[in-house]
């Protein structure tokens, strides 16, 4: 098997059928940088902000907006380290690279969005409404709410534009895009700053029901929303991650066309069976014994696997190892899984 040069490209899941395809985007590891290090900074000034107002203003939501912003700013870090971590080039020790260490940062970045930011916002909330807390002026609250508004509203333009520019380049919906990229970070991003703007308004709506009726319990449900807004993108993203750390394969139609593409071509009798995983964001290990036909000879099925590889790699973005084995057409090729005893 011949090594294809390393690509920056991430693959495209794409699904011929009538829902639409979906995949990982071509964006650059330095676009996806940009957007994580631009949310970053973001975000760690928000936070500082929503601590001062906060402390002045008595707010529970507000000290829970503090902490997602404190979280999403080591998320981002996290998610820095990932990216970082998962280009390192391929040594013996790592012979595929180290792709799939991009989905245990980032795995970890999920896991503290769960403990620092939801953790800390539902207790915030209980202990308000069981407590109450001392009402003060929420006007340093709403210019803070306000202006944490339009910077968490230009970190997500961005990885929204990063998100379109790469679906539409493949002809796939946004919604699609997120639901099968391989790159996670920009996905943690979007989905985070989505959270964050639907978390401002929550705080700000809980400061304004309190501020009107005089009663805290107001601000002690917006702290708890907030604090479930950010469970539900915890467990989305750590569900990701933890299935593509363990080696996802693509979805059906997308291994058929690899499978396809195999069977069309000259010599090549049928292929009993294809397997594929993903071994980092944009980067896939494809394995197939193929039945070639009994005419062929040794060269002939040398000649044939070279060009299978040249194909799948030249015509399926991501690609990046290909393994084929020959083998007889009798069914002994035909894998059964049987549970460890």
């Amino acid at each position: 098997m011949t090594q294809p040069a390393p690509t920056n490209e991430h693959a495209l899941v794409h699904e011929a059928e009538k829902q639409g395809a979906g995949g990982s985007g071509s964006e650059s590891g330095g676009e996806s940088t940009g957007t994580v290090v631009l949310a970053g900074a973001v975000n760690l000034a928000i936070a500082v902000a929503k601590l001062v107002g906060g402390l002045i203003s008595h707010s529970s939501a507000m000290m829970s907006e503090a902490a997602h912003s404190l979280a999403d700013t080591v998320t981002e870090v996290l998610l820095f380290v990932a990216l970082k971590r998962g280009t390192k080039a391929a040594d013996e020790r790592h012979p595929f690279g180290y792709g799939r260490e991009t989905y245990f940062w980032a795995f970890l970045a999920a896991l503290c969005t769960f403990g620092v930011g939801a953790g800390f916002s539902i207790y915030q909330g209980v202990t308000t409404i069981i407590g109450g807390e001392e009402q003060g002026s929420p006007t340093i609250s709403y210019i803070v709410l306000a202006v944490s508004f339009v910077l968490e509203g230009s970190s997500l333009l961005k990885a929204v534009r990063q998100v379109r520019s790469s679906a539409r380049e493949h002809g796939v919906s946004s919604r699609q895009y997120l639901q099968h990229t391989t790159d996670t970070t920009v996905k943690a991003v979007t989905f985070e700053d989505s959270a964050a703007l639907i978390g401002l308004v929550l705080a700000a709506l809980g400061l304004f029901l309190e501020q009107i009726t005089g009663d805290p319990l107001w601000d002690g449900i917006s702290a708890i929303l907030i604090g479930v807004l950010l469970i539900g993108v915890a467990a989305s993203l750590a569900g990701a991650n933890i299935s593509l750390l363990i080696g996802q394969s693509l979805p059906g139609a997308t291994r058929q066309g690899l499978e396809d593409e195999l069977r069309a071509m000259e010599l090549v009798d049928d292929v009993p069976f294809l397997l594929t995983t993903v071994i980092g964001p944009g980067q896939l290990l494809v394995a197939a014994k193929v039945d070639f036909a009994d005419t062929a000879t040794v060269a002939d099925i040398e000649r044939a696997s070279d060009e299978a590889e040249r194909r799948l790699v030249a015509r399926h973005p991501g690609v990046r190892y290909v393994f084929l084995d020959p083998t007889p057409g009798d069914g002994r090729a035909q894998i059964s899984a049987r549970p460890a005893e």
